[in-house]
């Protein structure tokens, strides 16, 4: 993660009803490069968020109207996977548990010390352009298979299953080389470069 005078790719979003904590917060991170903006409700964040926005959030757990955890069943609803970093008390400790189980990827309990937020915000950045580049990645091979047509779909589950292009032929009530065009052409679609990658892309795609 960049620091010192180069700024971060991702932005943190600081949702917390103190503007103290929120302009403290904001001036730690800035002082290694990292861009924040901060929000003093959690409706306030919900209608300037937008899901493309790269970054993470540091969210207090306990705010009127809509609390944290609130916040985040709503965010779970709207499917916006931002990472969440929970600020807590002592006592919100088995909230803060309940937020991880919730999908929440931290919890600080506060005091905490800076350079303590500075490296989990950091890892919450770097988890987020991951995720970004797997879900990229899933989107790219789905709309690569729903190319296939109805018969290459077949045919590339039973060449995943192991079958071999003679007996796929005789089960399909095909020629041989027909059954190798048709692969052929699910290697090109699928952008595979062989059985072994088609296998392992087809894998992903049901384990999603």
């Amino acid at each position: 993660m960049k620091q010192s005078g180069q700024e971060s790719a991702g932005v943190v979003f600081i949702v917390d009803d103190e503007e103290a904590v929120r302009d403290s917060i904001a001036l730690l991170l800035r002082s290694v490069g990292i861009r924040s903006i901060g929000f003093s409700d959690a409706r306030s964040f919900l209608e300037a968020y937008r899901p493309e926005q790269l970054g993470c959030m540091v969210l207090d757990i306990r705010m009127p109207r809509m609390s944290g955890m609130e916040l985040q069943q709503e965010l779970n609803r709207r499917g916006w996977a931002i990472p969440l970093i929970f600020i807590t008390g002592h006592g919100d400790v088995p909230m803060a548990v309940e937020a991880m189980r919730a999908g929440a990827v931290d919890f600080l309990q506060k005091p905490f010390k800076d350079d303590e937020l500075i490296r989990r915000v950091q890892k919450a950045l770097e988890q987020d352009v991951k995720l970004r580049a797997q879900l990229n990645s899933l989107e790219q091979l789905r709309a690569h298979f729903q190319s296939l047509t109805p018969r290459e779909r077949e045919i590339a589950e039973r060449l995943v299953a192991g079958d071999a292009n003679k007996a796929v032929a005789i089960d399909l009530d095909l020629s041989e080389r027909t059954v190798e065009l048709h692969r052929a052409h699910i290697m090109q679609k699928m952008g595979a470069r062989g059985l072994a990658q088609l296998v392992q892309m087809l894998m992903q795609l049901k384990g999603a």
